[in-house]
């Protein structure tokens, strides 16, 4: 009885799936179902806050990256690159926007002069802080539902997607 009060969008699909095809074990998929939806739907919430700082998600990624780095908040471009997982390309973009907007500063790196470095301006420290604070707050709010069972969420998640990186 309590799984109908707690029907959602996902066993609808897997209850369809298993009127037609009894025959295989649909739980894998009810679960992927569910955290692709999760994401979809959380998605629009997080990048809200990052707009209400002026950035986009990859922006926030580029400028907390930095921010987690430590002092002086500098790193090269590939390092970003790896940091995030993206391309070099993609990078050099995110990296001209947020310099345009006074949020990142570059400079020749002095100990390869092929190459550059990414830093921190005071005014991007302040924007990344106060997104990250807010950022915080309401990621936490969004999954509060889960009560007590956010550690076993994270502690699930996070051997799932050590198996699925290696």
């Amino acid at each position: 009885m309590s799984e109908e009060r707690n029907a959602d969008a996902i066993d609808a699909v897997v209850g369809a799936w298993r009127r037609e095809r009894p025959d295989l074990e649909l739980t894998a998929i009810g679960v992927a179902g569910r955290l692709g939806r999760v994401a979809l739907l959380m998605t629009p919430m997080v990048e809200a806050v990052f707009a209400k700082h002026g950035l986009k998600q990859g922006e926030f990624d580029v400028l907390a990256a930095l921010r987690r780095s430590g002092e002086p908040y500098t790193l090269i471009p590939s390092e970003l690159s790896a940091t995030l997982m993206m391309s070099r390309a993609g990078m050099t973009s995110r990296i001209d926007r947020l310099e345009s907007a006074g949020l990142v500063e570059r400079a020749l790196d002095p100990e390869d002069r092929r190459s550059f470095r990414v830093t921190l301006t005071e005014r991007g420290f302040e924007v990344v802080d106060a997104a990250m604070t807010e950022h915080t707050a309401n990621v936490t709010k969004l999954l509060a539902p889960l009560g007590e069972d956010i550690d076993v969420l994270d502690a699930s998640l996070r051997r799932l997607l050590t198996s699925l990186e290696n």
